[in-house]
């Protein structure tokens, strides 16, 4: 029997030997090696990603058992279901370097609302599911029901018919989240386009405020979350960017044995990716060391920081650790020649 192939595992392996690919090799086997021992991994996504179609990777990621809980923003949250339910309708602009501010002005005629070098269609994305998620937050406000800002998403996204697809239903992250109803906060949820479009029906009146939980009773839920995650082997963190996607969960450690005074365990892996060189009071997030001081991880937490582009690191990252679920003892193979 011919033995499995692992090209992507392999080529970090081979190649990745000194400065950010050294440090994306030894995220990647660390990663392994947790994973490997029982561990969980929680991740957090700021910017862009669901536009940047992460989820071809990080859905059978998550599918796979190698995501275990997430903090994204409402704009990765929305975005995962647009690029779902309107892919088709989606345009590519790679000369976006070159746009002139006219060039901008005739896309937003256009009905288009630009990321870097794609665009989200208004009509197909924001319109389509704007008919669909209004209806139940009236019904929520009228039967007085609350819910977490993504409990609304997780069961939309289920509901919606296969023929409402645009977008392959294996590539969306979202998807795979609600049907492994995945543990997720979306902190400042209120900045993102559906987060505007809620408070122009409260603003009118249609709806309750108080149909969507706080950001103050997300951190009072993961708590609990956090406990049943970092069970056995711990629960390790690897964040995309910085902001308030990484920095809202990473909080709970230390919140939890200061403020609840309770015994927790600490974070048992750390990760970040950012292509803004990670510094004190950067926008990007606090170095590791600094986190030690904040009581967010210890000195005995593997640590690492990636200073690339995510939407070419984290595909790769996610292929290898997929390889490796699906051939662990290939994988073993490869990684014991490191040894």
């Amino acid at each position: 029997m011919t033995p499995p192939t692992l090209p992507i595992l392999e080529f970090i392996l081979k190649n990745y030997k000194n400065f950010n690919a050294r440090a994306t090799r030894d995220a990647l086997i660390a990663y392994v090696r947790h994973i490997e021992s029982g561990g969980k991994m929680f991740w957090a996504l700021a910017g862009a990603m669901s536009s940047a179609q992460l989820g071809i990777t990080l859905a059978p990621a998550i599918r796979a058992g190698l995501i275990h809980g997430l903090s994204v923003t409402g704009a990765n949250l929305e975005e995962s279901l647009f690029r779902l339910v309107a892919h088709a309708s989606y345009k590519d602009f790679p000369d976006y370097r070159y746009f002139t501010k006219e060039d901008d002005t005739k896309i937003l005629e256009d009905r288009m609302r630009r990321v870097t070098d794609t665009s989200i269609p208004e009509d197909e994305a924001f319109r389509a599911v704007e008919k669909y998620l209004v209806p139940m937050w009236k019904n929520a406000s009228t039967a007085g029901e609350r819910r977490f800002w993504h409990e609304y998403f997780y069961d939309l996204i289920q509901r919606l018919e296969p023929s409402l697809h645009e977008g392959d239903p294996d590539a969306c992250w979202l998807l795979a989240a609600a049907r492994k109803n995945l543990p997720i906060v979306v902190p400042g949820y209120e900045d993102s386009t559906f987060g505007n479009i809620f408070a122009s029906h409260v603003k009118f009146g249609e709806c309750s405020a108080s149909i969507v939980k706080s950001g103050i009773e997300y951190m009072a839920a993961f708590y609990d979350q956090y406990r049943e995650l970092s069970s056995g082997s711990g629960v390790g963190f690897f964040q995309i960017g910085g902001g308030i996607a990484g920095d809202f969960p990473i909080c709970v450690v230390p919140s939890i044995k200061y403020d609840l005074e309770q015994p927790v365990k600490p974070w048992a892996y750390f990760c970040q990716i950012s292509d803004s060189t990670t510094s004190y009071g950067s926008y990007s997030g606090a170095t590791p060391n600094e986190k030690i001081t904040w009581d967010k991880l210890t000195k005995e937490t593997p640590m690492f920081v990636i200073e690339s582009d995510a939407t070419i690191v984290a595909p790769l990252l996610l292929s290898a650790l997929l390889e490796y679920k699906q051939h662990p003892e290939a994988a073993n193979v490869l990684l014991s020649k490191l040894s």
